[in-house]
């Protein structure tokens, strides 16, 4: 059971990134002219704010004697020169008056290459996060801040509690993520084929889901960014699975990250909000990532931490338990339940836009409704 005073103590926590969030901003306001604060997010590396400042990257010392034209002089021909920058500045991505990554011919890798569209529509990622990774558990709704053009698949072997019946649930699926501007970026992140040994659950394909997301705020001297979106779900699998249930669901979320040293820590909070209330149940969502490099590897670990509030219950189904993150029941009897899930992984960046990611999952509270453990796998594919 979740106190008033627990309540409270969580809306504290809750405002801490969002906080320093805020303080970041200002403090960007106060150092740089353009909307977005390009920088290194690696620690003790500091590019040029914007083209046309006096002093070169740190990193331009011996053996990278001088930077080109391009790094640190004023823009001539549009973005930072036309020139090969050293590998060590970021000068196409420093421009106060150019969209991030807007590499010149000879490309940057500090921007992750220069890229043009896919189809004549379709922009690369934004590479100026490139420290971070992608959050793992509550794959559906814990939304990567950054902008990005990708395509994660997703393997997660589902244990469903004996209290509930019992069995395993299996999902394979694919999100896209498709940047259509430096800011605004398509989502689809729910879809997939569902099997089950669990007897209220039978084989089927999952809901589909889509909607927008619009990066608001991003700072990449201090590594710290903030983005909101919608997301509509398609009442469209298969009756059979538990899905396909009400007339849709709406997600309003919005999720930022901060860089605190070594680590990085994403959070997002949301309300699923279903068009049918009797059919479904409303949710609030908080969840969050902590990770951490280790040393010079490729290799990451990393710690998330999911709360699930349900604030209204359906009236469809006949025990009072939900289906968190993957399953939306309508249940009666749920109105005020909390779950808490914890969960510990480990992911590796063979290269710079590959991902490749395990996660074991469990509950926290006594409550667990149809989750006893989870393993989440996936491997990310970035343009």
């Amino acid at each position: 059971m979740i106190t008033r005073w627990n309540w409270v103590a969580a809306a504290l926590v809750m405002l801490l990134p969002w906080g320093a969030l805020a303080s970041q901003a200002a403090r960007a306001n106060n150092s740089y002219p353009s909307y977005y604060s390009h920088g290194s997010a690696t620690a003790g590396t500091v590019f040029a704010s914007h083209c046309g400042t006096s002093t070169c990257d740190g990193c331009c010392t011996a053996p990278h004697t001088a930077c080109d034209p391009g790094c640190c002089e004023p823009c001539t021909t549009g973005c930072c020169g036309a020139g090969c920058c050293d590998p060590c500045c970021a000068d196409s991505c420093c421009s106060g008056g150019c969209a991030p990554c807007a590499c010149d011919r000879c490309g940057d890798p500090y921007c992750g290459g220069c890229g043009g569209r896919l189809f004549g529509l379709i922009a690369p990622s934004d590479y100026g996060f490139n420290d971070y990774i992608s959050p793992m558990t509550n794959p559906v709704y814990f939304e990567d801040p950054r902008t990005l053009t990708e395509a994660r698949i997703i393997y997660l072997h589902h244990r469903v509690p004996i209290a509930a019946t019992g069995g395993d649930i299996n999902l394979w699926a694919m999100q896209l993520r498709a940047a259509l501007t430096d800011r605004l970026s398509f989502i689809a992140t729910k879809d997939g084929f569902i099997t089950s040994t669990n007897p209220l659950i039978n084989d089927g394909w999952a809901d589909v889901s889509a909607g927008l997301k619009y990066n608001f705020f991003a700072n990449y001297a201090t590594g710290t960014l903030l983005s909101a979106g919608l997301v509509y779900e398609l009442p469209v699998g298969s009756a059979q699975a538990l899905q396909g249930t009400g007339d849709g669901l709406f997600n309003v979320f919005m999720t930022g990250g901060i860089t605190i040293g070594q680590f990085h820590w994403i959070s997002a909070t949301g309300f699923l909000l279903p068009t049918n209330r009797v059919e479904e149940s409303s949710l609030w969502f908080w969840s969050n990532h902590w990770d951490r490099r280790l040393g010079n590897t490729n290799l990451y670990v990393l710690a998330e931490l999911n709360w699930y509030h349900y604030m209204g219950a359906g009236n469809s189904f006949p025990l009072p338990i939900e289906g968190g993150d993957l399953f939306n029941l309508g249940s009666i009897g749920v109105a005020g339940n909390d779950i808490v899930t914890g969960a510990f992984g480990l992911k590796a960046k063979p290269f710079d836009n590959v991902e490749l990611g395990i996660a074991w999952e469990h509950p926290l509270t006594r409550r667990e409704d149809v989750l006893d453990n989870r393993l989440t796998v996936d491997a990310i594919l970035r343009y």
